[in-house]
């Protein structure tokens, strides 16, 4: 039986990918604008079709040949919005809501069975929902019923150990089954207030439970360096058993991948100053330190919501990243990954910069995958793990500069505005490029 079909419009490095394939889903093709982007996504998925290109240039006859002759039941995306400003006019038509229009267009073309549409919070809230209300009256004339009222979910009621807000819409063609959100799977670990709707359900795992297993990076000076180095595991916790792949997952239906578990990746060392060192040290769990702002990670409760990073126009910064919960120092992008549900299969850029802000703008796998198993149960799909697994990409596109991932997808280095790339010495260069396919 064939899987059913999906489309990633805002692909970035993956996460709603994943999810969609871990439900059960073959995502056929992927759009993504960053050139640094795609080249992850080619590695995770090294299956799926990545057009490196914005979505405003994107013809629907491009995705059609990626479907080929089958069904496509779903296109699922993120795009974002800046136009609110102009209260009293249609934000439809706001330029810089353009990337909406074109979600609305491509969606139209396509007349997928369902589609979902993921945003910030605050695109519900105050003002912004006149901007809703013309997106959803433009499904609706488009042939689609969107469900309502909509709903932001929280990552941490999916299993996931980070409080994370998205709004996500929902909307199926008037010729198929309809559609509804996923009820709550967990509850927050170490909640001060728990709902009574939700008593009864187990927490999701604690940040103590998500990073117990990782080996201390203190330990591997090759760290400072390289960003991967071979190491010596703990004991996981269930959660951490099954992002290391040492537990089945009973409701993961993607493709399994070949790699390593005695690999710890995305690790790269952070030099510190000796006062941020003992300030961190000094910061109890569960406060802020009061010169950095950071967290320090509560290890029975957690994590904060992991951001991206600044554009270079704004000093190109590393996200704002909490500390760990019990070394001074702040956490890697794989500890991020992990409280971001991320298998330890799964990899970032090798840079701090680029992974910390390839996780803090994706969604985390556990949340899309509880939203797509709506759309399977809609469908009547009783999905299956595919075989056989599947070998990850080539590990040199983890290092690409943003003119070799640029040259690769044959585009332009300047894709992205040059605010929106780092300029940095200390950026990882790849001196041997993977040959373009």
């Amino acid at each position: 039986m064939e899987r059913p079909t999906s489309i990633d419009l805002f692909a970035g490095a993956g996460g709603m990918s994943l999810g969609f394939e871990q439900a059960g889903f073959d995502v056929v093709a992927a759009v993504e604008l960053d050139p640094v982007h795609c080249a992850v996504h080619e590695y995770n998925f090294p299956h799926t079709p990545v057009i490196c290109r914005s979505v405003a240039e994107v013809k629907p006859e491009e995705i059609r040949d990626q479907v080929g002759g089958r069904q496509l039941d779903v296109v699922f995306g993120g795009p974002p919005c800046q136009g609110f400003s102009l209260i009293g006019k249609r934000l439809l038509d706001d330029p810089r809501n353009s990337l909406v229009f074109h979600f609305l267009r491509l969606v139209s073309a396509l007349q997928p069975k369902y589609f979902v549409m993921e945003n910030v919070k605050g695109m519900a809230i105050g003002r912004h929902q006149q901007f809703l209300q013309e997106v959803i009256e433009k499904f609706n004339y488009y042939g689609y019923n969107v469900v309502t009222p909509y709903r932001v979910l929280n990552a941490s009621y999916y299993g996931v150990p980070q409080h994370r807000e998205r709004l996500f819409l929902l909307g199926y063609h008037r010729n198929v089954p309809p559609l509804r959100y996923p009820e709550p799977r967990t509850q927050p670990a170490n909640a001060k207030r728990r709902s009574k709707a939700l008593l009864g359900l187990p927490n999701s795992p604690t940040v103590g439970e998500a990073l117990q297993d990782l080996p201390q990076i203190e330990n591997y000076a090759e760290l400072m360096l390289e960003d991967t180095v071979k190491a010596e595991f703990g004991e996981p916790s269930e959660y951490g058993a099954i992002l290391r792949g040492l537990t089945i997952d009973p409701e993961n239906f993607a493709y399994p991948r070949q790699f390593d578990r005695q690999l710890l990746t995305g690790s790269r060392r952070t030099r510190h100053t000796r006062p941020s060192i003992d300030r961190f040290q000094k910061t109890q769990p569960g406060q802020v330190e009061s010169i950095s702002r950071f967290l320090r990670l509560d290890p029975n409760g957690i994590c904060n919501t992991l951001r991206a990073g600044t554009p270079s126009s704004r000093g190109a910064f590393t996200s704002p990243r909490p500390i760990h919960p019990h070394c001074p120092r702040c956490i890697t992008v794989r500890e991020a990954a992990r409280l971001h549900g991320y298998p330890d299969w799964f990899r970032c850029h090798v840079t701090k910069w680029h992974g910390f802000r390839q996780i803090g703008n994706s969604v985390p796998p556990l949340l899309a995958r509880s939203v797509a198993r709506q759309i399977l149960k809609a469908l009547e799909v009783t999905p299956t793990v595919p075989q056989p697994s599947i070998e990850l990409g080539d590990s040199r596109l983890l290092a690409f500069t943003m003119a070799e991932a640029a040259a690769r997808y044959g585009v332009s280095a300047h894709a992205i505005p040059p605010r929106l790339v780092r300029r940095s010495k200390k950026q990882t260069t790849s001196r041997t490029a993977v040959t373009p396919k």
